[in-house]
């Protein structure tokens, strides 16, 4: 398991395959919270997205490095009450 006490704002996230996925705003609770600038574009633009710690598969220097592929990953992003992401 990784140690997800080491997250940190402004560290990189990225997909198991590497592909930049967002940056660390803060972490809340058992998610990570996720910047406004990457949040997307259209109805996802301009408000922040969470990632569940369960995805978490390294902290390494300042990159936190996911179990999924960004593609797969971004699937699992929630709202800011919890609610998925509607795609």
């Amino acid at each position: 398991m990784a140690d997800t006490n080491a997250i940190r704002e402004h560290m990189e996230v990225i997909g198991a395959d590497g592909v930049h996925i967002g940056t660390v705003d803060g972490v809340e609770g058992n998610r990570i919270k996720l910047t406004r600038a990457d949040s997307g574009m259209g109805a996802h633009a301009g408000h922040h997205h969470y990632v569940p710690m369960s995805l978490v598969a390294e902290v390494e220097g300042d990159k936190v490095r996911l179990s999924a592929t960004a593609d797969v990953a971004v699937t699992f992003e929630e709202e800011a009450d919890g609610s998925a992401q509607r795609l």
